[in-house]
């Protein structure tokens, strides 16, 4: 019988980070790294120990070949990549003196929104316990129905997670808020950021937006808030829980590792595969603690480089409430 597994949909980005200094004069010098939200929460949790299969349409040019050495390194099951004849996308970020990075995207024809449902359709999906998904992926067409379709023919046997990871450089906001009541229709676990929360509801508070998503089928939110930690809400019942101890370099990918940590977690504890009848909030706060961890040793090394599990054993915990 195959391992239970997580599966991971989403996109692959070339993540180039500005090296002022690093140029002659007249150039500029780019560092470039694997990222891409979903791919960094899969390299996450295959470095936490999950068994966890990332899906992506990856382009064989010198960025994809990057991201294949990554995410193998990172024990990412890859055998459900197809192999995409598009360019990879890729993403510019100037980091400011606080580790906040400001975005430009090249993502125009580029190989992770070209999904085909015979590619997903190829992917056998029997052992997975939670597929998670979600930023550009799942809103740019035309690949995006695609994916929530996929999800809509898993909810039977896997639980449904989803981080829309608003990127209003490439998507106005208004086409997420379009999108998201679908999306809580087909989620069991929405994980955003305040950031996100903004952009998608401007003006209401994290509480608010918890009530109105349960409503709409969600049955646990968790928005995360920086450096103040993160707020969890389990079926209108709620937890807030501090930020881990962090000496920051940036903040890239905190957000994709925590949903990595909250998974993983919950996982490990078997409350995967279903709609989350048998978790409670004590779940959901250790889960969360857990991912603050990971969360916070992200951002304590360049660019998106999440912690391996051995890692976690030495980084101190975020308090108890």
């Amino acid at each position: 019988m195959p391992e239970r597994q997580i599966t991971v949909v989403g996109e692959c980005v070339a993540d180039a980070f500005t090296m002022p200094g690093g140029a002659a004069p007249g150039e500029l010098a780019l560092r470039v790294l694997p990222g891409g939200g979903p791919a960094n929460t899969a390299a996450a949790l295959g470095r936490l120990g999950t068994p966890v299969r990332f899906l992506a349409r990856l382009s064989g040019d010198a960025f994809g070949r990057l991201f294949r050495a990554h995410l193998a390194a990172s024990g990412v099951d890859l055998s459900g990549c197809p192999d995409a004849a598009e360019p990879s996308t890729l993403a510019v970020a100037d980091l400011d003196a606080a580790g906040r990075a400001d975005w430009s995207f090249h993502a125009e024809g580029t190989a992770d929104w070209q999904w085909t449902d015979q590619e997903l359709a190829a992917v056998p999906l029997d052992a997975t316990d939670c597929v998670h998904t979600g930023s550009l992926a799942l809103v740019r067409p035309p690949g995006g129905a695609r994916i929530e379709d996929l999800l809509d023919r898993v909810r039977d046997r896997a639980t449904v997670s989803i981080d829309p990871n608003v990127r209003p450089l490439l998507v106005p906001p208004a086409a997420y808020r379009a999108r998201l009541p679908r999306w809580c229709a087909l989620a069991d676990i929405l994980r955003l950021s305040e950031d996100d929360l903004s952009l998608l509801l401007p003006g209401t508070s994290a509480e608010r937006a918890c009530d109105d998503w349960h409503r709409a089928g969600v049955r646990l939110v968790v928005v995360t808030l920086g450096d103040r930690g993160a707020l969890a809400s389990l079926d209108g019942r709620r937890v807030t829980v501090p930020a881990a101890p962090a000496t920051v370099v940036d903040t890239v990918a905190a957000g994709d590792s925590f949903t990595a940590g909250l998974l993983h977690l919950l996982r490990t504890r078997g409350l995967l595969g279903g709609r989350l009848d048998a978790v409670t909030l004590q779940d959901v706060a250790d889960a969360c603690r857990f991912a603050a961890r990971v969360a916070a040793l992200t951002c304590s090394t360049a660019g998106p480089n999440p912690p391996w599990a051995h890692q976690l054993q030495a980084a101190p915990a975020p308090a108890a409430d």
